[in-house]
């Protein structure tokens, strides 16, 4: 006997992908992201193909699993999805050091981030 499930918080015609401790500052990541904001899944797909950050191929991961969680958990279609919601927190922050003059030192912060990316399928157009 093991706990019941959470009821969905998401509407019937979304889904959402969610990953954790993406190794990059929160402020750059949500610049990635709002490139994707809004657009149709397949037209955010071919913007991060073709984006020369580092991190887009990592968005580029999250989106396709929230595509693939929309087609075999929800059974939404694929052509009709789009990026309604994409959004970015943050995560912990390694904190390292670094030796300077006169027995100073230097703080490095390593920022962690987590990315949440909702897909939603549109309502048919007449």
């Amino acid at each position: 006997m093991g706990k019941q499930t959470a009821p969905r918080t998401l509407p019937d015609n979304a889904a959402k992908a969610f990953s954790a401790s993406i190794r990059i500052s929160p402020r750059k990541l949500n610049l990635v992201a709002a490139m994707i904001r809004g657009k149709s899944a397949e037209a955010a797909l071919s913007a991060l193909t073709f984006s020369t950050r580092r991190i887009s191929n990592d968005v580029k991961k999250v989106l396709e699993s929230a595509i693939a969680n929309a087609e075999n958990n929800h059974q939404l279609d694929v052509d009709r999805l789009v990026v309604a919601e994409a959004y970015v927190g943050k995560a912990l922050v390694m904190k390292r050091w670094r030796a300077r003059a006169r027995g100073r030192v230097g703080k490095i912060q390593k920022p962690f981030s987590n990315l949440t990316i909702v897909v939603r399928e549109r309502e048919e157009t007449e």
